[in-house]
């Protein structure tokens, strides 16, 4: 069950990412901007963040399993379509159904896992789960550069959308509703759980601290989906590899991301243990970091030594993915915990992974990739300025909405 769950998860990310690795051949081949190649990636994360709160309340309703199988086939699909897509508008079609179809995968898809598994192996399940995200670009990138050099662009398309077919069918003759746990139904007498959504809505949005962590990290993850989605284009541009091997250093980049993601949030939990305003500090140190190196690094002529700051930059520009989730939680009650995460997603998706690939291509097309990726790392400065005025406003807002510091264990708790 959850090896099923975990290969649906690699198929999503590595049929969204899969475009990343072509990109060179699609230009060539259709004579397209850097603007355009862009807005075919931003367009599944747009989707994602757009349609994931519908979409998961739908599953809830609809069932689950029947949800994940339907959601695995409309992205399998969709992606077989770019396989065979004769045109830019037929491309940017199937990549609109690519997002729709993986949606509400990532949320719908940990709850199932979860309702099956001991309350105790949650966070152990919750981590990994996630981390087939970084593990699935990875894979899509890489094998999506391979296959395009020896076979063609349309078959790295068409490898993906298989493998995902095949990962759905068995999804479905394997897991049924009715052998899940009753916890992935409604939770009967949940707290918060029948509040209507205008009174939901102020909580998620009830204090400055909150809002800058949504802010920052998605600013954050603007920089870390435009380096995802154009590093395999940077490299064969200015290092001359062929998409294969562009694809396959890309893709280590990628799960450089992932590593620094895992990090991250085990750095923050430990400095953060006597003390929680320092997952602030880690987040701003991270932001910080990410804008010396990046900016140095893409100033530096081609070489390992660029490649290397680069690699650094890379893996803080998603670190603090981490300390936002848990800075989030703590500012928002348990009874909307969830609706907090999916609203943390949806600033992700609308700040971050939507616009990152597009504004760098369109940048791109007016001064140069190489001068768009020097531009891009500024927007850690604002992201950076985001998690200090958060951290300023920090403990007064955890007292204000009725939490109190916990400065021993560094977590809020309930006021009395």
């Amino acid at each position: 069950m959850f090896a099923l769950s975990f290969g649906l998860l690699l198929s999503d990310y590595m049929s969204r990412q899969v475009l990343n690795a072509v990109f060179p051949l699609l230009r060539a081949e259709w004579l397209l901007s850097d603007a355009q190649l862009g807005s075919l990636s931003g367009i599944v994360a747009l989707m994602v963040g757009v349609l994931t709160f519908p979409l998961s309340l739908l599953a809830d309703r609809w069932g689950r399993v029947k949800s994940l199988v339907a959601a695995a086939t409309v992205w399998s699909l969709a992606t077989l379509g770019c396989a065979v897509s004769a045109s830019y508008g037929q491309m940017f079609l199937g990549r609109f159904m690519v997002g729709v179809g993986e949606a509400a995968y990532g949320s719908v898809g940990i709850a199932v896992v979860l309702s099956i598994f001991p309350v105790t192996l949650r966070a152990t399940l919750s981590g990994a789960f996630i981390g087939g995200g970084a593990f699935g670009s990875v894979l899509g990138v890489s094998i999506g550069g391979v296959v395009a050099q020896h076979l063609g662009w349309r078959w790295a398309f068409g490898v993906m959308g298989l493998f995902g077919l095949v990962l759905a069918t068995l999804y479905a003759l394997v897991v049924r509703e009715k052998r899940l746990s009753p916890s992935t139904g409604r939770r009967r007498g949940a707290p918060g759980e029948r509040a209507p959504v205008r009174a939901l809505l102020p909580r998620l949005f009830s204090s400055v601290s909150v809002i800058c962590a949504y802010v920052g990290s998605g600013l954050q993850m603007f920089i870390t989906m435009a380096l995802l989605a154009w590093m395999p284009s940077f490299l064969n541009r200015y290092y001359a590899m062929p998409p294969a091997k562009a694809g396959l250093v890309a893709g280590g980049f990628a799960l450089i991301t992932g590593i620094g993601m895992v990090g991250g949030g085990i750095v923050a939990d430990r400095l953060s243990r006597t003390v929680g305003a320092r997952k602030w500090t880690v987040a701003i140190s991270c932001s910080l970091g990410t804008l010396a190196l990046l900016t140095v690094g893409f100033q530096l002529p081609a070489g390992p030594l660029q490649l290397v700051l680069i690699g650094a930059g890379t893996l803080l520009s998603n670190s603090t993915a981490g300390p936002a989730a848990a800075m989030v939680a703590n500012l928002t009650p348990a009874a909307i915990a969830a609706t907090a995460m999916a609203t943390l997603t949806l600033a992700n998706s609308l700040l971050g992974l939507a616009p990152g690939p597009a504004v760098t291509g369109m940048l791109a097309d007016h001064m140069g990739l190489l001068s768009a990726l020097q531009v891009v790392p500024l927007v850690a400065a604002v992201a950076g300025a985001a998690f200090v005025i958060g951290k300023r406003y920090y403990e007064k807002d955890l007292c204000r909405i009725g939490l109190l510091p916990d400065v021993a264990l560094g977590t809020p708790e309930p006021q009395p």
